[in-house]
């Protein structure tokens, strides 16, 4: 018999993230086979709703085949099949079941960089165009790295997920209206003094439709304002590659500067990725104070109540955005001890606590 809080999940998922409606084509992705019990509880509540589900599960270990055996002409390879997936199913379902999170770590970056080319359409198809939800399923490998057994990261994960949406939504509304009023974004904090410009931008509150667990309010900066300098204390994570220290220095938008104490080439290869890649994409502010436990997993990380998170890359139109790049790479700035946010001159938060 599934575990219930699989069952509330996956009705949270089909009825409160994505709305499926009756005769929908319906998406169930997961990364790897540990997924099954969450797939199925979704397949199920598809089918109830009257919409047509499919799924697409994944083994972990094609992608380290995959770049291991690729040839230039395969990396190049545009998948038409996949855009026209994309472009033809209403609502994505994917989930997240990782057997080993440090997968890919010794696959050449520039490698995965050039294929992130190649299909950034079709991801660009579905993030802007269609209703996604992302999500995790509690496996061996997620509860390693965030130092938890399954059973105390399953609570972690289930307590941060089985919650009522619709009250985050409303507190949520609050910070989007002082966001949206405002023209001059100012974060303080350890090595930290960033200026941003929001004018004109529209803030979006994150209540359950696109991740899952959520928490956050986010918009997309203007995208040559950035001037000043950030440090990140929390690790920033991407394509399983862990880099630590991140400092970045920003002069007309872009990073001008970037250093870090742990995998320092890997950070300035993915920066390079395009022209886009050295502008910032989205800022982020962590309202979920549920979660106040670092889990090495940016799902969770990027809506720790008192924190920001500021993306370089690619941009969200629905954000009024217009940066352009094959990548989103999301960096945590924690802003609970000594830290402060100002818009316009006036704090409206300090030490991780809200003063709206």
């Amino acid at each position: 018999m599934a575990d219930p809080r699989i069952k509330k999940l996956a009705s949270i998922l089909v009825h409160h993230s994505i709305s499926v409606k009756k005769g929908e084509t319906v998406l169930i992705s997961a990364s790897s086979e540990l997924a099954k019990p969450l797939v199925l509880e979704v397949y199920k509540e598809v089918m109830r709703a009257g919409a047509h589900p499919m799924t697409s599960i994944n083994f972990e270990e094609t992608s380290n085949i995959y770049y291991a055996h690729a040839t230039k002409e395969q990396i190049a390879n545009f998948p038409k099949i996949k855009m026209f997936e994309a472009k033809n199913i209403d609502c994505f379902v994917t989930i997240r079941a990782a057997a080993n999170k440090k997968a890919m770590s010794n696959i050449d970056p520039k490698i995965i960089a050039e294929r992130s080319k190649v299909v950034r359409p079709i991801s660009e198809e579905i993030v802007n165009n269609k209703r996604w939800i992302l999500c995790n399923f509690p496996t061996n490998a997620l509860a390693q790295e965030a130092d938890m057994s399954l059973e105390e990261y399953e609570d972690f994960l289930y307590g941060a997920t089985n919650v009522d949406w619709k009250k985050v939504k409303q507190k949520e509304m609050k910070l989007k209206n002082v966001l949206d009023k405002a023209n001059e974004v100012h974060l303080v904090g350890k090595d930290t003094d960033l200026k941003l410009s929001i004018k004109g931008r529209k803030a979006i509150p994150c209540y359950g439709e696109r991740n899952m667990p959520d928490g956050e309010v986010f918009l997309s900066p203007v995208e040559d304002s950035a001037e000043g300098h950030i440090f990140y204390e929390m690790p920033a994570i991407y394509q399983g590659r862990e880099v630590t220290g991140i400092r970045l220095k920003f002069s007309k938008g872009k990073v001008v500067e970037a250093k870090a104490d742990k995998n320092e080439k890997f950070l300035l290869t993915m920066l390079d990725t395009d022209k886009g890649a050295r502008f910032l994409g989205e800022l982020g502010i962590g309202v979920n104070y549920g979660i106040q436990q670092f889990s090495k997993d940016i799902l969770f990380d990027e809506k720790i109540g008192g924190t920001v998170h500021l993306a370089v890359g690619r941009s969200y139109e629905q954000a009024g955005g217009k940066n352009i790049s094959a990548i989103h790479w999301d960096m945590i700035k924690d802003l609970r001890k000594n830290g402060a946010i100002y818009l316009d001159g006036k704090a409206i938060q300090k030490n991780g606590k809200f003063l709206i």
